[in-house]
């Protein structure tokens, strides 16, 4: 139930106030970049300017970040599931491409951004977020149920398109360097998103129940919630919360430009791996909903948890293939989407792995510590490949 429905109505301004003061601190933040930003930007090879900025910026998208995930909780509390969490995931990778967008329309050399950061989400999500959390659940629960039907549809539809994302451009013939002919992109993104929609399409209508979290036996008898205090402050609230979800985005969209421009300037100047800028957008992108699938663990609701992780994961590579080969159509960039083969054994290592996971209706705390050493594992790849 949402929390807008115990909210008296003269309450109300007070609690609009208290949400407004994230997206007011962004908008501030946005004036302050459009104002002095090119100054500031003019600057960057003084590394303590650059270092600032970067934190600057890394916290407001962050803290806004936490407040989209929030907004697209309040929906979740009142859509219900799945498309509750459809849309709080679907939020974050808007994110995901804005940033990944903004950056490969950037100076610097972006070839291989989105394929470092598609790569960095499944490893951050299926092995980072996912072993910490059944790692945790098991600790705390011992043993935790979740609707197998879900995680299987979400594996069916993870393993194709990362395979055809991934992993499919280092072995065709066309090209050799990893990227894709304008025939192979078109159709390939065609692909992506016809078998990503008729996902969308079966978990939020035929299959629905897939995604729901199986009711305990010993609760069969009990009495359901009533739902009568949903349908009059639904539609107000709904409109509310919706309204602050595109105050929090919004803000993210314009800084991302800012944000781009520093980590592309600093990953040059550092020397750094060109991976590192797809962890550091992966990370900023997911922190919120991470935090947010282990918070779920920890209550004992891992299907909702697995909702917040494999569909993260199927809506980034989902989404953002179709976008950043777009882009590279558009603009005549180079889009490299090929792994090397050490990332190609991670994933299908990850793939196999998170398929056994879920082949079963509990987990415990083994496969979350398999999980997170695949997780070390990438770590030490990224700096040291």
């Amino acid at each position: 139930m949402s929390h807008d429905a115990a909210i008296p109505t003269q309450a109300l301004p007070m609690f609009t106030a208290r949400m407004l003061i994230r997206p007011a601190i962004a908008w501030i933040t946005v004036a302050l970049f459009l104002v002095f930003g090119s100054d500031w930007m003019a600057h960057l090879s003084r590394h303590e300017i650059g270092l600032a900025l970067f934190g600057w910026l890394f916290f407001v998208i962050v803290w806004v970040a936490f407040g989209v995930v929030h907004e697209a909780e309040e929906l979740a509390a009142m859509l219900g599931e799945p498309v509750g969490t459809l849309l709080l995931t679907l939020s974050i990778v808007v994110i995901e491409v804005v940033l990944i967008s903004a950056v490969m329309l950037g100076a610097g050399d972006t070839a291989t951004l989105a394929r470092d950061t598609m790569f960095a989400v499944l490893m951050i999500v299926l092995n980072g977020v996912v072993g910490l959390g059944l790692l945790i659940g098991g600790i705390r629960h011992h043993e935790q149920a979740f609707n197998l039907h879900g995680a299987s549809a979400y594996l069916a539809v993870i393993i194709p398109l990362a395979t055809i994302a991934l992993v499919l451009p280092s072995f065709t013939a066309s090209t050799p360097d990893g990227t894709l002919t304008s025939v192979q992109a078109t159709s390939f993104s065609i692909l992506t998103m016809a078998l990503y929609g008729m996902f969308l399409w079966l978990q939020t209508g035929r299959h629905k129940g897939y995604f729901v979290a199986p009711k305990p036996t010993s609760d069969a008898n009990e009495p359901e919630q009533p739902p009568a205090p949903l349908p009059k402050p639904g539609k107000g609230a709904m409109l509310f919360h919706f309204a602050l979800l595109l105050v929090n985005i919004v803000p993210i969209v314009i800084l991302s430009k800012s944000l781009a421009k520093v980590l592309d300037y600093g990953i040059a100047a550092t020397g750094a791996p060109h991976a590192l800028g797809g962890v550091i957008i992966a990370m900023l992108v997911f922190t919120p909903e991470g935090i947010s699938a282990l918070i779920a663990i920890r209550g004992d609701q891992l299907t909702r948890a697995i909702n917040l992780c494999l569909g993260g994961a199927a809506s980034t590579v989902g989404l953002t293939v179709p976008a950043v080969l777009a882009i590279g159509l558009w603009t005549g960039k180079s889009v490299v989407l090929g792994l090397p083969p050490a990332s190609i054994v991670l994933l299908a290592s990850t793939l196999v792995l998170s398929g056994l996971t879920f082949s079963g209706w509990r987990t415990t705390m083994l496969e979350g510590a398999v999980h997170l050493s695949m997780f070390a594992v990438f770590l030490v790849l990224v700096f040291s490949p």
